[in-house]
């Protein structure tokens, strides 16, 4: 069995993946020494291109491979904490989250959500057993030694934590007013779809970065499908809820989150083809074609093709700022890794 071959049963066959997930690509980070240049805002960042992550960044203007899946793997520790807490009240073990690259913390304030809807619950279930093996996955390309530590992650429902200001940005809560995702269904729903799209268009923008690595580019590529398939999940299901229930306003809701995140990223210049534009993001809401008026489940430029964020413009999301920082929003400490700093949205 060839690796591409391998790293596809991997990705694909859950009654295999355990057992296989850290056998494979031993050895693999050696060929990550290569650099590879982000597009667009991606050359304001520092990195140190070397084949092993580093705590300390060294101006350049590239990231490696290395980068690139520390990077995910700081946004893959975020929505594995995020549904293991709603499915069992826990965060991730301290196996899974260990590390010896940057700042270990902890995924806090999260709690069990008392499901309703049993298809809601069931999805739940399965999108936490995903994202933890993606987070297994990927920290399975890493020695001991170069391993990235799980950061600080702010899970809670204050009204001054991330969900609360996510919310409160997106005009959903008032001003003191907190946001709980772990309170019902709907609310559920709702901080799933703050994260899902935003992880399609974060694998699809890292892709270019992952060129060198025709392996680690087709890796890319199945965890992409998989996000791509639960942010249908969640869209669709919200959009159901808001169809049946227009009192809740969950559709609206969701335009507003959107909008929101579409704000914070800034306004690149339009690339059809790349799937980069000013207007990246779109919540459900009928939209009107030459064919009639049609649900948006999936959210996608006049080519058809879903949208592209550089690392950087993800970083303004997950940090909630439109600014050049590199912490807060739900990386209070900031993520681990060279890729840290989010860039000045324009």
């Amino acid at each position: 069995m060839t690796d591409s071959e391998q790293l596809i049963e991997t990705l694909d066959a859950r009654v295999r993946r355990r057992d296989s997930r850290r056998a494979f690509f031993t050895g693999a980070l050696g060929a990550a020494a290569a650099a590879a240049t982000l597009s667009g805002t991606a050359q304001a960042q520092t990195a140190t291109p070397t084949p092993s992550p580093s705590p300390s960044p060294t101006p350049t203007s590239t990231f490696t491979e290395v980068d690139v899946l520390n990077f995910a793997l700081n946004l893959e520790y975020l929505e594995a904490n995020y549904y293991a807490f709603a499915v069992t009240g826990s965060g991730l073990a301290a196996a899974d989250i260990s590390g010896a690259v940057g700042t270990a913390g902890a995924a806090t304030g999260g709690r069990a959500v008392g499901f309703k809807d049993p298809i809601v619950q069931q999805y739940a279930q399965e999108i936490y057993q995903d994202e933890l093996a993606h987070v297994r996955f990927l920290r399975a390309q890493f020695t001991t030694s170069s391993l990235l530590a799980q950061p600080t992650i702010d899970l809670g429902t204050s009204a001054t934590g991330a969900f609360s200001t996510a919310a409160r940005a997106a005009g959903l809560v008032g001003n003191g007013v907190a946001f709980d995702p772990y309170a019902s269904d709907e609310n559920f729903l709702l901080g799933a779809y703050l994260f899902e799209d935003v992880g399609v268009t974060a694998y699809k923008g890292a892709a270019p970065a992952l060129i060198n690595s025709k392996i680690y580019l087709e890796a890319a590529a199945g965890i992409l499908a998989v996000e791509a398939y639960h942010a249908a999940i969640i869209r669709s299901v919200l959009y159901r809820k808001g169809l049946q229930t227009p009192s809740l306003q969950l559709i609206e809701a969701t335009t507003a989150i959107s909008a929101a995140r579409d704000r914070l990223d800034g306004s690149p210049a339009e690339d059809l083809v790349r799937g980069i534009g000013p207007v990246d993001d779109s919540g459900l809401a009928v939209t009107t074609t030459s064919d009639g008026d049609v649900s948006n489940i999936a959210p996608l430029n006049s080519n058809g093709i879903a949208f592209s964020r550089t690392p950087l413009q993800v970083l303004n999301i997950v940090y909630l700022n439109q600014a050049a920082v590199a912490s807060g929003g739900f990386f209070p400490a900031g993520v681990n890794g060279n890729i840290k700093t989010s860039a000045a949205s324009v």
